[in-house]
């Protein structure tokens, strides 16, 4: 849509995900729900140089597994609506907690920004953030943020602006799984690609099929118009 691209904003509750999408955003935002949800829909623009941001806070969740309403709508966003990059935020304070959920995102899509944010909580903590050493480890941008503060922005709108424009190209880790996992994925993935071909991560369904998610079975179905009866996919896994 020329100048026009879809930032989605995901994370764990309480990280600070939604006081940045204000931050961001100001008055320029407005709520809903989502097509056949009651879960709420913030959406809200930011311009930057010569684009528009319309960025999407997504509900937060500890995970996309889809346990829950918020966590399904968060994932069939991510994978199927392909945001043109998906920032995901962390609490500085609590990374080894919130990292279950971005390594989640990296699995499913590439243009990803790690976001830390509450840094400056961390460091009167004296907790030390080495983002180039993450940036390393992870294949994507590591920024960290004070949303409160709005300490980091420039940094962060400067890393968008550098993906949408492919200045930056993630490539994010992948992560391997123990060999018995590894081997199931390598049978699968050929059946998944027939399901889906170059529209989602192969890898990242292979996953999930191994580890029975039901619902995205049948989203699957519904969006790429599979008319399979469930029994069919049992052959796959």
């Amino acid at each position: 849509m020329g100048n026009s691209y879809r930032i989605a904003l995901a994370g764990n509750p309480n990280t600070g995900k939604s006081t940045l999408f204000n931050a961001l955003t100001g008055l320029r935002q407005h709520t809903g729900n989502w097509a056949g949800k009651t879960v709420s829909l913030a959406q809200g623009n930011v311009q930057y140089k010569d684009k528009t941001f319309n960025l999407i806070d997504l509900p937060g969740t500890y995970s996309l597994f889809s346990n829950s309403s918020d966590e399904e709508v968060a994932r069939n966003y991510i994978v199927f609506e392909k945001p043109d990059v998906t920032v995901v935020v962390l609490d500085a304070t609590s990374l080894e907690r919130n990292f279950n959920l971005a390594l989640q995102v990296l699995e499913m899509t590439k243009n990803v920004i790690i976001c830390i944010n509450l840094i400056d909580v961390a460091e009167k903590q004296g907790i030390t953030i080495n983002e180039r050493i993450l940036t390393n480890r992870l294949g994507v941008p590591v920024i960290k943020i004070s949303a409160r503060n709005k300490k980091g922005f420039p940094m962060l709108l400067d890393t968008i602006d550098r993906i949408v424009t492919g200045a930056i190209e993630c490539e994010p880790v992948q992560m391997t799984y123990p060999d018995d996992i590894e081997e199931q994925i390598k049978k699968i993935e050929p059946k998944v690609f027939e399901l889906v071909g170059n529209q989602l991560s192969t890898r990242w369904v292979s996953l999930r099929l191994l580890d029975g998610d039901e619902k995205l079975l049948n989203e699957i179905n519904q969006r790429f118009g599979q008319r399979r009866q469930h029994n069919e996919y049992s052959t796959v896994i």
